[in-house]
C-alpha cells in the first residue's frame, strides 16, 4: 500500500442547489446537467496541474500542487460554468481551498487540510471561492490582489480561530459587496456529524450523506413500525453546519431536547442542538421503546 505526505492544495467545488434541480427537472435531466458541470470541471484540471481525486455525490474532490494554481482553476471554474453553461442549463458552483499538509495513499487523499478545505465549501455561497489563511499566504506576491479577508473561522483541530479569504475571480469589481474589516464575523464551526439511532438502526448524517427520512415505509433511512407514523413522517437534513428536522406527519414529532423541554413540531422546521431524543406522534415522556435518539459526533461533519 503506497502512503506518503506532501504539501498540497485541495479544491471541492459543488454543484450549488443541486436538491432544488432535481425537483424542478426530474432525476434524469437534473443528473446530466450536473455530470455535464463536473466533467468541465475535471477537464480544466490538466491546465493547471491539477488531478481529479474523486466525485462525491455532486461535488468533485482535487488537488493541485500549489496554493498559486488551486486559485486559478477555481477562477476558470467559476467562469466556465458562470459563462457557459454546462448541459445547457444555468447552473452554479461554491468552491472551498485549502493549502497544507496531506497523506496521499493510493490515490486518495487525507487530513485535516482535505476536511477544512469540504467545510469551506459548505459555507461558500453560489459563485463564490473561500480559502483558508494558509492558503492566503501561500499565493505568489501576483495573485495576492486576488483574495481578501472576509471571515474568521475556528476550524477542526484548532484552539483558536484563524482568517478565512475569499478569491475575488470576477473581472467587474464593481459588483463585489465591501468587506466591513471593522466587524468581526466569525463563519458557524465544524460541530461534527448527527448520530441518529432506532434499536439496532444507526444512521449518520454529515456533508456526504446530507439527509434521512423517517417513518412507517420500509423506503425511509429508518424505519419506525407504528401506526402513529406516518409513511414518511420527517426529514433530518444539513443546511450548511446545522442540523434541522423537518416534520411532514399528521400526528407531529415530539422532540425532547437535552434540558429535558418536550416540543411538538408538526408540519415545520427544529433545528437539532447537541442530542435528544424523537417521538413519532406522541410525546416521548416515559416512553423507553420506538424513540429515537440523536447525538452529535466529535469527529469532522466534513470527514472524507
Amino acid at each position: 500500500m503506497a502512503r506518503h505526505s506532501g504539501i498540497k492544495a485541495v479544491l471541492f467545488a459543488d454543484v450549488s442547489e443541486s436538491s432544488t434541480l432535481y425537483q424542478k427537472l426530474g432525476d434524469t435531466t437534473a443528473r446530466n446537467i450536473i455530470n455535464a458541470c463536473l466533467s468541465t470541471l475535471a477537464a480544466l484540471l490538466p491546465k493547471y496541474e491539477g488531478v481529479l481525486v474523486k466525485t462525491l455525490g455532486d461535488a468533485v474532490m482535487c488537488v493541485l500542487p500549489t496554493a498559486d494554481l488551486a486559485v486559478l482553476a477555481a477562477s476558470e471554474m467559476q467562469a466556465v460554468v458562470t459563462n457557459d453553461s454546462p448541459g445547457n442549463y444555468p447552473v452554479g458552483i461554491h468552491i472551498g481551498l485549502a493549502h497544507g499538509p496531506v497523506l496521499l495513499e493510493d490515490g486518495d487523499v487525507f487530513g485535516d487540510t482535505v476536511n477544512v478545505a469540504a467545510y469551506l465549501t459548505a459555507v461558500a455561497i453560489r459563485e463564490q471561492i473561500l480559502a483558508t489563511e494558509p492558503t492566503g499566504h501561500a499565493v505568489s506576491p501576483e495573485l495576492k490582489s486576488c483574495i481578501r479577508p472576509v471571515f474568521h473561522a475556528v476550524l477542526k483541530g484548532a484552539e483558536t480561530d484563524s482568517m478565512v479569504y475569499e478569491v475575488m475571480w470576477k473581472t467587474d469589481r464593481t459588483e463585489i459587496t465591501d468587506v466591513n474589516l471593522q466587524s468581526r464575523k466569525v463563519i458557524p464551526r465544524d460541530i461534527g456529524s448527527l448520530i441518529v439511532a432506532l434499536d439496532d438502526q444507526r444512521v449518520r448524517i454529515d456533508q456526504w450523506r446530507p439527509e434521512m427520512t423517517i417513518g412507517r415505509s420500509h423506503d425511509c433511512s429508518l424505519v419506525v413500525p407504528d401506526r402513529l407514523a406516518s409513511r414518511q413522517h420527517l426529514t433530518i437534513k444539513v443546511v450548511r453546519t446545522r442540523f434541522y428536522l423537518i416534520d411532514h406527519s399528521i400526528n407531529g414529532s415530539f422532540v425532547t431536547l437535552k434540558d429535558g423541554q418536550e416540543v411538538h413540531v408538526l408540519r415545520e422546521d427544529l433545528a437539532l442542538d447537541r442530542s435528544g431524543v424523537i417521538s413519532l406522534g406522541r410525546s416521548g415522556a416515559g416512553r423507553s421503546e420506538g424513540v429515537i435518539a440523536f447525538s452529535y459526533d466529535r469527529r469532522s461533519m466534513f470527514r472524507i
